[in-house]
């Protein structure tokens, strides 16, 4: 351990990128961007940014994204990015690199044609299914659903483009299907150990080995019911961390909080979002009076505690960014 993990960690976030593979504050066109600031104040140097998911019609993801891309082009501090290269770029000039995400290929509207519309909007990653089945495949919700023909040509289709495969939300079966099928590494972008807590949305020891095979990573995410009991101390997002290194090498492990703005001032949290659509988060799942998710500032304090729990530098720079980055070089065109 460091003589000062607090000093060896300021070190690590000034020196390499800092990357939070997915936020979740809610694809909407009059969502309050500024409060993207959060990450920025957190050290975060690239952010991927959803923009649209299962739960709405596909018509608002396309206003979403094209509220967002408007806001982040036209504001200070803020860069839209095609490539690694321009991610440590913005990072030089102190800006927040961002991409965006899908979460579910409802937004595709059965159309293979709107892969590439959504790409040279700027989405780099998508997955298949947001927990509940779909044209394409399985939600974690919904039974164990694999892949259909529409989703197995999706595939062939980000593959060719360079967006890189998600299957975070998916069924067991989609998931291993798809990471068979794809020519390119695969992600997890927030998932964690259902060994460690037996939740529906986080995914068994068998998926994070089939995604570190395809040389991908699998990202923590920062929701308290996906990490414990509504547990988001620092100390269990590391015990996440530990959980995948153990099992697939520091290689194949990052971050994707899914953070929601939650506590920053809205009036609902994360609690009456999941209250309006009981089918996509059935109470059986989250019967919570309200959701907590894990703050950006605390990928700060995870870097201290990974620092304290033996972690080698070179392995926490890995886990704090260099993995995602690793794939994003390897997929992104």
């Amino acid at each position: 351990m460091p003589d000062n993990p607090h000093a060896t960690a300021k070190r690590l976030f000034q020196e390499h990128v800092v990357w939070d593979d997915h936020a979740g504050f809610g694809p909407d066109p009059s969502v309050d961007l500024n409060k993207l600031q959060i990450w920025k104040d957190a050290g975060v140097d690239y952010l991927s940014v959803d923009v649209g998911y299962d739960v709405m019609d596909w018509r608002m993801t396309v206003k979403s994204l094209a509220a967002f891309r408007r806001w982040i082009r036209a504001t200070d501090g803020y860069r839209l990015v095609t490539s690694v290269a321009e991610v440590r770029q913005a990072k030089k000039a102190g800006d927040l690199a961002v991409t965006f995400d899908l979460e579910g290929m409802n937004c595709l509207d059965g159309s293979l044609d709107m892969v590439e519309l959504y790409h040279s909007l700027g989405v780099r990653q998508m997955l298949f299914a947001y927990n509940k089945n779909n044209l394409a495949g399985g939600g974690c919700h919904n039974g164990n659903e694999g892949l259909s023909d529409f989703g197995r040509a999706v595939i062939g289709e980000m593959n060719r483009l360079g967006m890189i495969v998600d299957l975070s939300h998916c069924s067991h079966r989609t998931t291993m299907e798809a990471m068979e099928l794809s020519s390119a590494p695969c992600i997890f972008s927030h998932s964690n150990s259902r060994e460690l807590w037996d939740h529906e949305r986080n995914i068994r020891d068998d998926q994070v080995k089939a995604c570190a095979a395809t040389g991908g990573v699998v990202g923590i995410v920062g929701i308290g019911i996906f990490l414990g009991n509504n547990d988001i101390r620092t100390s269990t997002l590391a015990d996440h961390i530990d959980h995948y290194v153990n099992l697939v090498g520091p290689t194949h492990v990052g971050i994707g909080l899914d953070y929601a703005f939650e506590g920053e001032g809205d009036d609902e949290g994360l609690g009456a979002v999941l209250d309006a659509a009981p089918d996509y988060w059935p109470k059986s799942q989250y019967d919570y009076p309200a959701v907590d998710c894990a703050h950006p500032r605390q990928i700060f304090e995870l870097t201290e505690e990974l620092l304290r729990r033996q972690y080698k530098e070179d392995d926490v720079v890995a886990i704090l960014g260099g993995n995602f980055m690793r794939v994003a070089e390897a997929v992104w065109k």
